[in-house]
């Protein structure tokens, strides 16, 4: 056996630093390369009982290695513990110093493995406005990875989502900094816990992709991102800064994209001054995958992956996923790399791995992985997630629906009968659709029609919609198929007393485009396909219809927004998403949900987002410049109303805090949640403008019929800061807007002045 108990990097008693010092010093250059880089091996159909590893991976091993990726992806949670079982043992004990392994995988909206929770995508979560909620989540999702004995996540996203066309905007939570900041520190709390070490149940979490990288050149993946450096610092920078600074997050992954003409995986103003100085991270900043290549490939700024490696080494990646890496070992040889580039890298990934527990026990329960993997508290809370996710777009006395009165409902739309779970997702071997949930939900009380009513895409890879997300195939439909289904979906839309549409988009059409041959941005908002066509044939048969959205972006939904009394934005909604769904259609689920970003008239009215400057939204010849739905939106089956706004000191110095209060009564005969709203807005600035409004405070509570409630938000010095024009953080005095409501278009007004 490698291990020496008498050697001080065995000694858990030890402080970390002095554990890495010692390793480091044991180990070869050949090993250290080995520590900075992943490798994936087929993991497919795991056998069930121990695994002898085979003589060509034991090769790979001889070394060690930094990680293994998504070791579980087609594999139950037994099979793929017993599998990182059987890897963790060899590397303890068949290699000269024991280094145990990362074991990395996707965890957007739960574990991207086989049988896992799969929860409602990222922006569905961010629209319960609930970060208690989302931190349960990922508590599960952190739970069934370290079962499996995987322990590093590739999660959260926190790109600010600020042009829709980009098909990554699913994967964030919206267009707000402050929101963003809220949902991605509760995030990652979830995964990791309230600090380090990590515990057992917990995981390492990373914040991703650092940085600017959700609002690209003509919202393409990848493209370049050119703004001033106030802009960067004021609205893509802060939830970073929340994950580093507040949650303590222990890894950062840096983005494909070019900020002012740098690379973020060469930006040494980016990782090293922002990220490791100004904001002390002490952690473990990854490479996207195959972004190192990249350098070479696509920005052109390496000729070889050499060149690559050694500028990304500088700049301070620190662990790649990507295969430039072991280009190091004849670099440092030849003395082109500084051998202490290595060490610091390679000491930030053994750190990693102590405060993961890993050299202590590396190893997991198989029968544990089995009994905690989607298990009944998993699925209701995946089902709590969705019904609090639900966002109500329009009711005009439509909904809820009454079983108890209707005798048929028909079902229609491409969206309504397959699985639909976003990208990042595997089989979770469960999931309710819209059309299995509803026939569950009223079983012979009411007779439910079904027709497809169109296609999407030609692809529906036999109903699990999510499979899309991963093929290169993205195939326009049929004409004349989308023509004979619309005909099919009028004559049962006639049949019935009221019509569900199911319409949107699906996951072959909003996604990563992470190449040519896998495109996922578009240049419209509009429903794709034949949908408006299907959308106006059964509105034209005058039944009542209403329309839930399940897409992964904002739609330019006009003609559904005008002439269909009933709208709810559903986004993915996880396994259980039919469930929640066809109890908040009939009642049973009063819904919430409110809008992380902005719902855009057109594509022409992008950048749409609710936090502009005040010379910006003049206004186009011939079209409204307000958006279709506004940030914050979101209705309920019963009515709210805002009394007693009053700040508490009126008149503060900037160094104090105060009080905002508002009361909130439900006025409806439902029980149902609020989600109360607080925007900032400096009156009149000095020299740099500032936004017509900023959120700074949201709280979503429960209120039953006739209940009132003082709700308190307490605001301090920084939510009102920004940068001056020496780009120095200051707060002016002057008047400031203080504005509480249910959403950014709907508010209440009072003053505060500062002096």
């Amino acid at each position: 056996m490698p291990i020496q108990p008498e050697h001080p990097y065995w000694n858990a008693s030890l402080p970390v630093e002095e554990r890495v010092a010692d390793l480091l010093d044991r180990m070869t250059l050949e090993e250290k390369i080995a520590q900075m880089s992943i490798f994936r091996m087929e993991t497919n159909n795991l056998p069930a009982e121990e695994i002898p590893l085979t003589e060509q991976t034991r090769g790979l091993l001889a070394e060690g290695v930094g990680a293994i990726g998504r070791p579980g992806m087609n594999s139950p949670a037994r099979n793929t513990a017993i599998w990182t079982n059987a890897i963790q043992k060899h590397l303890r004990q068949e290699t000269r110093l024991g280094i145990p392994a990362f074991f990395v995988d996707e965890a957007l909206h739960g574990l991207m493995a086989f049988g896992s929770t799969s929860f409602p995508q990222a922006i569905a979560l961010a629209s319960t406005w609930n970060p208690n909620l989302v931190r349960e989540v990922f508590a599960v999702a952190a739970r069934e990875m370290r079962a499996r004995g995987e322990n590093w996540a590739l999660t959260p996203v926190l790109d600010l989502a600020r042009d829709p066309r980009w098909g990554r905007t699913e994967e964030t939570y919206g267009e707000d900094p402050f929101l963003g900041a809220r949902i991605g520190v509760a995030a990652i709390r979830g995964l990791q816990g309230d600090g380090l070490p990590v515990g057992r149940e917990h995981v390492l979490a990373t914040a991703k992709h650092f940085a600017v990288h959700g609002q690209p050149e003509a919202g393409t993946n990848a493209a370049p991102t050119n703004y001033a450096e106030r802009e960067i610092r004021e609205y893509f920078l802060p939830a970073f800064r929340a994950a580093v600074m507040e949650a303590g997050v222990g890894s950062v992954m840096a983005a494909y994209n070019e900020i002012n003409g740098i690379p973020v995986h060469v930006n040494s103003w980016l990782l090293d001054e922002v990220l490791r100085g100004e904001w002390s991270f002490q952690g473990l900043i990854v490479s996207d995958g195959n972004a190192i290549s990249q350098l070479e490939t696509v920005h052109r700024l390496a000729g070889s992956k050499a060149e690559a490696a050694r500028k990304a080494l500088a700049a301070g990646i620190d662990f790649e996923l990507d295969a430039c890496f072991h280009t190091l070992l004849e670099q440092v040889r030849e003395g082109t790399v500084p051998e202490a580039q290595v060490d610091r890298a390679v000491g930030r990934v053994l750190q990693a791995k102590f405060l993961l527990g890993l050299f202590e026990d590396p190893y997991t329960d198989p029968d544990q992985a089995e009994r905690v993997t989607n298990r009944a508290v998993a699925r209701a809370l995946a089902y709590r997630a969705a019904a609090e996710s639900l966002i109500l777009l329009k009711n005009e006395d439509l909904l809820p629906l009454e079983a108890a009165s209707l005798k048929t409902l028909a079902v229609i739309g491409p969206n309504a009968a397959g699985i639909h779970l976003g990208g990042y997702s595997a089989d979770p071997g469960r999931a309710v659709s819209v059309l299995d949930g509803i026939r569950a939900k009223v079983g012979e009380q009411v007779e439910v029609l079904y027709a497809e009513g169109c296609r999407i895409t030609a692809e529906d890879f036999d109903g699990q919609g999510w499979r899309g997300w991963w093929e290169d195939a993205a195939t326009a439909a049929d004409p004349e198929t989308d023509a004979r289904l619309i005909a099919e979906a009028v004559a049962v839309a006639r049949r019935a007393e009221a019509v569900l549409l199911v319409v949107g988009e699906n996951e072959s059409v909003c996604r990563e485009g992470w190449s040519a041959e896998h495109l996922g941005d578009r240049d419209s908002l509009d429903l794709p396909g034949a949908q408006d066509d299907l959308v106006r044939a059964v509105v034209a048969t005058g039944v009542p219809v209403v329309v839930l959205l399940i897409n992964g972006r904002p739609l330019s939904v006009n003609y559904i927004a005008e002439h269909v009394p009933a709208i709810f934005e559903g986004w993915y909604l996880g396994q259980e998403g039919g469930t929640a769904f066809a109890d908040a259609l009939f009642g049973d689920i009063n819904p919430g949900g409110r809008l992380p970003i902005t719902f855009p008239r057109s594509v022409g009215q992008i950048p749409a987002y609710y936090n502009h400057k005040p010379s910006a939204r003049r206004g186009y010849l011939f079209a409204d410049a307000s958006p279709l739905f506004p940030f914050g939106h979101g209705l309920s089956y019963t009515t709210f109303e805002y009394r007693a706004l009053q700040v508490l000191p009126a008149k503060i110095t900037a160094r104090e805090q105060f009080a905002v209060r508002v009361d909130v009564t439900n006025t409806g005969q439902r029980p149902g949640d609020e989600v109360v709203q607080l925007y900032v807005r400096d009156v009149a600035s000095g020299i740099v403008t500032r936004p017509v409004k900023e959120l700074k405070g949201f709280r979503r509570v429960t209120l039953q019929p006739g209940e009132t409630r003082m709700v308190e938000f307490i605001l301090r010095p920084e939510h009102f800061a920004f940068l001056n024009e020496h780009m120095q953080l200051v707060v002016e005095p002057g008047l400031f807007e203080i504005m509480v409501g249910p959403s950014s278009a709907q508010v209440q007004t009072v003053q505060l002045e500062v002096y």
